[in-house]
């Protein structure tokens, strides 16, 4: 499997906000993103941080960057410190891609998979507080926060 990531529209002034998207491959390959003692969080971990932050209804608001979402940025404190961007996504569906959601969506890889073409991943939005958990196909491009190992 060939690992790829790509700045939002293909265009590098993106990067340089709200970084790069990765397909899950790539995510996950300790050789491409992470730095040595980090790595991308499994779904324990992210279950962790959100009931750290009181659960799903609330944990959205408290992980969203106060700036950059596209309004109403419902619940935005950023209490948390993470500063979630809305970096929106890469989606690949039927042999098309297409970018969507810059501004108002943040999606961000979970290192635990659903199956073998599928991922764990959260999500946020700019018009609601929480952050919700889905799983997408693995070569899909999303955000990704990598967490200190212990």
């Amino acid at each position: 499997q060939i690992v790829s990531s790509w700045f939002y529209n293909n265009d590098s002034s993106n990067g340089a906000v709200y970084g790069r998207l990765y397909d899950w491959y790539a995510a996950t390959d300790a050789r491409v993103l992470a730095p040595a003692g980090w790595h991308v969080p499994n779904e324990f971990e992210w279950a962790a941080l959100i009931d750290y932050l009181e659960g799903e209804y609330m944990a959205g608001g408290k992980l969203k960057a106060t700036t950059l979402w596209n309004l109403p940025n419902t619940g935005a404190t950023n209490e948390s410190g993470f500063t979630a961007l809305p970096g929106g996504c890469l989606q690949i569906e039927n042999y098309y891609f297409y970018f969507t959601g810059k501004g108002r969506t943040g999606f961000f890889w979970s290192a635990s998979e659903y199956g073998y073409s599928y991922a764990w991943n959260r999500y946020i939005s700019n018009s609601c507080s929480p952050v919700f958990r889905y799983h997408d196909d693995k070569e899909n491009g999303f955000s990704v926060r990598c967490i200190k190992d212990i």
